[in-house]
């Protein structure tokens, strides 16, 4: 079975770095990512995190345009109850005709943040997730270049170019909510496996595939998911450098949140080397021939042609090394899917 691989990136802040560096390492990711032979190149949206600081997709995804000539961009995704579809729908024409026939948009319903900062967002929120499905039967018709409630979203596409021209929305999730309104409205869907080490995920597929209503831009299904995975050069060097993202982890569950600490000032007490050692049995960590392998199986399990990769470390070289390394391990650019 041939394999894409696509990359998610959330502009990671890190210790002893300004937050805007984690802004051009996304740009020189993807750059990067490009001349791997990756699929797609996603960014997130989070809001209020000192951790992860690309809070605002559709500006990074013009830069992001700006520096590649051929790999699909897009969201992963816009938090959609934040905001006015119309509006959405404006930003991601503008990055159509920035970046022709190859932008994603990745809607979810989640705020992404704490609800205080969502109500700074939308005074509304608490109300506005109630209005997601029509927000995104509006988000499509707009960004499909068609009037609707008396309005088109410019800049329109060229008429000759019809809905292939529209950026290509994507349902994401993490539950059996975003699973089945994807499969009624027949848009693609993308399951979040690393939030939960991917908890529900073969539930959500199966009601995915089964309740699947084909649309005219997606007659079948297509399904992918996004797992966090970090390669190196042995299955020890990955390890140590996954540590940094072990100790986000276990602070995030007492409620302090912070920058990306260096793998070398991190310890683990005793209990907590403990409570990671299930964390680490599921994690996709090791060398490339190790992660290649459980992806390819994980791929095969689920019936995917598709895999989205996040990848956390302190050092952009270790990041990007660990993306290059597995595109290898997966031929991935070279001979294999684009």
């Amino acid at each position: 079975m041939s394999l894409a691989l696509s990359i998610l990136d959330q502009s990671i802040a890190c210790a002893g770095r300004g937050e805007d560096d984690a802004l051009r390492d996304t740009l020189d990711l993807a750059h990067e990512a490009e001349a791997l032979g990756y699929r797609r190149f996603w960014v997130s949206e989070h809001h209020g995190l000192p951790t992860i600081v690309g809070s605002a997709p559709e500006i990074l995804l013009a830069a992001i345009a700006a520096r590649t000539t051929r790999i699909r961009i897009g969201s992963a995704g816009v938090m959609l109850p934040h905001y006015s579809a119309y509006k959405v729908a404006e930003q991601f024409r503008v990055l159509d005709a920035l970046a022709p026939g190859r932008v994603d948009l990745g809607v979810g319903r989640a705020p992404g943040t704490d609800m205080r900062t969502a109500q700074l967002l939308n005074p509304l929120v608490r109300h506005a997730a109630e209005d997601f499905p029509q927000q995104v039967v509006d988000l499509i018709r707009w960004t499909r270049s068609e009037r609707h409630l008396g309005a088109h979203a410019h800049p329109l596409a060229p008429p000759q170019a019809g809905f292939e021209r529209a950026p290509e929305v994507w349902m994401l999730g993490s539950s059996d909510y975003g699973a089945q309104l994807a499969a009624h409205l027949g848009l693609p869907y993308a399951f979040a496996y690393f939030f939960m080490d991917g908890q529900g995920v073969e539930q959500a597929l199966s009601l995915y595939r089964q309740l699947y209503k084909a649309s005219d831009r997606h007659p079948a299904p297509q399904a992918t998911i996004c797992i966090w995975a970090l390669v190196a050069d042995s299955d020890e060097e990955a390890r140590h450098h996954a540590r940094s993202r072990e100790r986000w982890r276990l602070d995030r569950e007492r409620g302090a949140l912070g920058p990306l600490q260096h793998p070398d000032d991190i310890h683990f007490s005793a209990e907590e080397d403990t409570r990671l050692q299930g964390m680490r049995r599921r994690a996709f960590v090791g060398s490339a021939e190790t992660v290649a392998g459980r992806i390819e199986a994980l791929a095969h399990e689920l019936q995917l042609s598709e895999i989205v990769v996040n990848t956390w470390a302190h050092e952009p070289s270790v990041r990007r090394r660990s993306y290059a390394l597995l595109a290898r391990a997966l031929g991935v650019g070279a001979g294999g899917t684009a």
